[in-house]
């Protein structure tokens, strides 16, 4: 249900190249979310970086929610970046485990999949 990768490289190093590598694969970067920036600002210590980025292909998103509009609260999909234990990890939710258990429709899948395999290679040429 997920796809973990660890890295030498540091947060921000990575984050820094996920500006390039997304766009590569037909995808866009919709929003990063800094966790631990929000945390702090709201109050909770957070010694860990964390960015979380919102990735979509507008194209794949339209053929999702002309099948099932239900799934938008699956949309957009996510990559983190992430300290932890002294690593650096990428991960993120397998995008076919996850919308066959909202809707086990094989166009979907099929769909689904083809994301899954995009992001399975940002995430290893990222590493």
């Amino acid at each position: 249900m997920k796809y973990v990768v660890t890295t030498d490289k540091d947060v921000d190093t990575v984050c820094s190249e996920m500006e390039t590598v997304v766009p590569a694969h037909q995808f866009g970067i919709v929003a990063v979310h800094d966790l631990q920036e929000t945390m702090q600002k709201k109050g909770v210590e957070f010694d860990k970086a964390v960015k979380v980025f919102e990735i979509c292909n507008p194209k794949k998103a339209k053929a999702v929610l002309e099948k099932d509009m239900d799934l938008a609260i699956a949309l957009p999909c996510r990559i983190a970046v992430y300290e932890d234990n002294g690593q650096t990890k990428i991960s993120m939710m397998a995008p076919a485990a996850m919308l066959k258990a909202l809707n086990p429709d094989p166009e979907l899948e099929v769909i689904a999949l083809a994301v899954e395999s995009s992001f399975k290679a940002m995430m290893d040429q990222l590493k």
